[in-house]
């Protein structure tokens, strides 16, 4: 098994579930969070930005502080067979995809174990042990 981290933005959050639930995947966690990448922002050309009205400076104001910001993002987290992780990281692109930078980040993590809380049953990935 796999658990797979997808960082979407936040508008494509309702596009994102209604993929993977079209696309056989209905079960996932999904929540809301704050963070950022590697880029830096060169305030000069945000000041201009927000000057030409290329974007709004209420919500800009909002999430900027100095250099650096923290920007809204949707974390969805999906346990899935290792043989179904193509497709749905596959799902995620073709939703989120624009071709920018902050389109989001996809990771893939081993599960060893899962256990059920109703009745405790055990299950292990014996192919990892």
């Amino acid at each position: 098994m796999k658990e797979i981290l997808a960082f979407i933005r936040s508008n494509k959050l309702s596009q994102t579930k209604n993929a993977l639930t079209n696309a056989g995947f209905p079960a996932y966690t999904c929540r809301k969070v704050m963070g950022r990448g590697k880029k830096r922002i060169d305030p000069a050309l945000l000041h201009l930005a927000i000057e030409e009205e290329e974007i709004s400076s209420i919500p800009v104001g909002e999430y900027i502080n100095h250099t650096s910001r923290l920007v809204p993002k949707r974390l969805f987290t999906i346990i899935v067979q290792d043989e179904e992780v193509r497709n749905v990281i596959e799902t995620i692109i073709e939703v989120n995809s624009e071709g920018n930078q902050g389109d989001g980040k996809i990771f893939v993590l081993p599960i060893y174990e899962s256990i059920r809380v109703r009745d405790g049953q055990l299950q292990t990935d014996s192919e990892t042990y």
